[in-house]
């Protein structure tokens, strides 16, 4: 999606909140300069920073929701709220303060921290990405929580996946081979949703994010210092596996990276993790569920590059980014759907 934010009203609108300045403990009318500082596809991300008690800097960033991908009409709050939720983790960033009423602003506005760290490298960073997920899936959720839940996530996945790639079929250059080659994926993904239809819901649910990409951990080498996980547009509630899957899949690793994890290097991962748990929640049957969404968490990430090639080449999409547009497409090649097929669906 494109950036819209006029910096001008956004400053404007910034300077002139006294809820704002009051949440983050600063005079009313304190000038807090905006710097433009990572933009993302349904959102735009701003850098500030504030005083502190002690005179040291605090680093923050506004973020401003500019869609939902998952069709809410309350996104910014949903995130922020799924933020506190996790906050007892120590694994995600602090929100300050949440404005999703539009009254003001035309979009919705959160303020959290602006945390330090590199993205994560898999050749050494694994052990420490086990670590995060088994802190942030420690969390107990409460019942009233807020957060998406689906009946059966596995068939949700199947469905998302179903949409994705309708998009692709309706799309009048679209390639006949690799609607075939997709469709032996689909049918076996199917078979995989029709046995988790058939379970019962999951004992224990946990905050997933759902899009455990490299560039959304932020790793800190020094003795001491933590490390985390950001980016929660789309958390649900869901199982440990789901996030375990989406971090391991080559759609997922190979995206930003030349990294495809091999099996042993994946199996090294979920050893770190069920050690890092260490009994703060039920693992009993974590491999089983972990091979069923390797399954469909491989077919969501090409069910998704099929839609954005359409919209791509179809001009629904500026293809500004030639290093996403390169990716997308080879992650279509047959040789590429072919590994996938011979290693995560047994074809």
């Amino acid at each position: 999606m494109e950036n819209i934010i006029d910096i001008k009203q956004l400053q404007a609108y910034v300077d002139a909140n006294d809820a704002l300045h009051s949440a983050l403990g600063v005079a009313p009318n304190t000038p807090l300069p905006l710097r433009p500082f990572a933009q993302g596809e349904y959102n735009a991300n701003y850098a500030f920073d504030v005083d502190g008690e002690n005179g040291a800097s605090i680093p923050l960033l506004l973020r401003v929701n500019l869609g939902s991908q998952m069709h809410l009409e309350h996104q910014i709050e949903y995130e922020m709220e799924a933020l506190r939720l996790l906050e007892p983790s120590g694994r995600v960033p602090r929100v300050w303060y949440v404005d999703g009423s539009c009254a003001n602003f035309p979009y919705g506005v959160g303020v959290e921290d602006r945390l330090p760290g590199r993205p994560l490298r898999y050749e050494t960073d694994l052990e420490l990405a086990a670590q995060i997920l088994s802190d942030v899936h420690a969390v107990q959720v409460p019942e009233s929580c807020h957060l998406v839940r689906p009946d059966h996530p596995i068939v949700a996945i199947v469905e998302e996946c179903e949409q994705m790639f309708a998009a692709y079929c309706a799309w009048s250059k679209a390639d006949p081979t690799l609607i075939e080659s997709m469709n032996r994926l689909f049918e076996k993904a199917r078979e995989v949703a029709q046995r988790d239809a058939e379970l019962p819901a999951p004992a224990r649910l946990c905050i997933v994010n759902t899009e455990v990409n490299s560039s959304n951990f932020l790793i800190n080498d020094g003795a001491g210092e933590r490390s985390y996980l950001i980016d929660w547009e789309k958390p649900v509630l869901g199982e440990p596996a789901q996030d375990l899957a989406h971090f391991l899949v080559p759609t997922t690793t190979y995206w930003k990276t030349t990294t495809i994890l091999d099996r042993s290097q994946m199996e090294a991962f979920v050893d770190a993790y069920l050690i890092a748990v260490a009994g703060r929640f039920d693992t009993a049957g974590l491999q089983e569920r972990l091979d069923d969404y390797l399954t469909v968490t491989c077919l969501r990430g090409l069910s998704w590059c099929a839609m954005a090639l359409a919209e791509y080449e179809g001009g629904a999409r500026a293809s500004s980014n030639a290093d996403t547009y390169a990716k997308i497409k080879e992650y279509l090649q047959p040789d590429f759907l072919a590994f996938i097929a011979r290693d995560y669906y047994g074809l």
